[in-house]
């Protein structure tokens, strides 16, 4: 069994789990068990249970990292026996009854919230269900302000849509609570208020690094300092 934790990287809406290929290669340039499952998107209980599943059939311990709506899912998941630390990069660091709209709340709505498209999916024996996306030609301001153009399209065209009722689901546990936990705060982040990055974080007593410029997309625009901060945590817990 391994003492270096394996780090599982949860995505958020919008995205895929190529948004972390940047900071996959710099961890596995340091020679750090990675994977970067996808997250299903459709409600916080049943990606947090897929989540946690997947944790805890990891041999040795384990780091999530979750990124915007991820954040929320690893707050639940993270009560896993053999996750041992919690790194939240641009998310949603939800208190245990609280759901993301009753955080969102709490700040001046971002402008991501004007910017969504609603979609219809069917949900067999009951009524469709609805999903939103941001608007693509919102996207690039909204989501990825310091990626290159070209990528910003790409991503706009890739993302993947978040069940419209994770918004009001409530977190049943948070793990931060018994876990270590580091957070980055993205400064110029138009998707979620850096407020509600930041006053997430600092309720939960993590270690906190803010990137005064960066985007939502801090992920794929700035990996090597959310690889930096994700190899703290890991060296903290191994």
């Amino acid at each position: 069994m391994s003492t270096t934790p394996t780090v599982v990287l949860v995505h958020g809406a919008f995205a895929d789990a190529g948004s972390w290929s940047g900071v996959i290669e710099e961890l596995q340039s340091h020679g750090i068990p990675v994977i970067a499952p996808p997250n299903p998107l459709r409600g916080l209980s049943s990606d947090s249970a897929y989540i946690a599943s997947l944790a805890s059939q990891i041999d040795g311990p384990v780091v999530l990292v979750g990124h915007s709506y991820g954040g929320a899912v690893i707050t639940v998941a993270g009560v896993t026996e053999n996750v041992v630390g919690l790194v939240y990069v641009a998310a949603y660091v939800l208190e245990e009854g609280e759901s993301l709209g009753e955080l969102q709340g709490r700040f001046p709505l971002s402008p991501l919230v004007s910017n969504l498209k609603q979609w219809t999916y069917p949900v067999p024996g009951a009524d469709p269900g609805v999903e939103v996306t941001i608007d693509e030609g919102a996207f690039p301001s909204v989501f990825a302000a310091d990626v290159p153009a070209d990528l910003t399209k790409v991503l706009a065209a890739a993302q993947r849509p978040l069940a419209a009722s994770a918004f009001e689901e409530t977190a049943p546990a948070a793990a931060w609570k018994s876990k270590p936990s580091w957070a980055l705060v993205a400064g110029a982040d138009e998707a979620i208020n850096p407020e509600v990055e930041r006053f997430g974080a600092k309720r939960a007593g993590a270690t906190i690094v803010e990137l005064e410029g960066a985007s939502h997309a801090v992920a794929v625009s700035q990996p090597e300092q959310v690889a930096d901060l994700i190899r703290d945590a890991v060296r903290a817990t191994s």
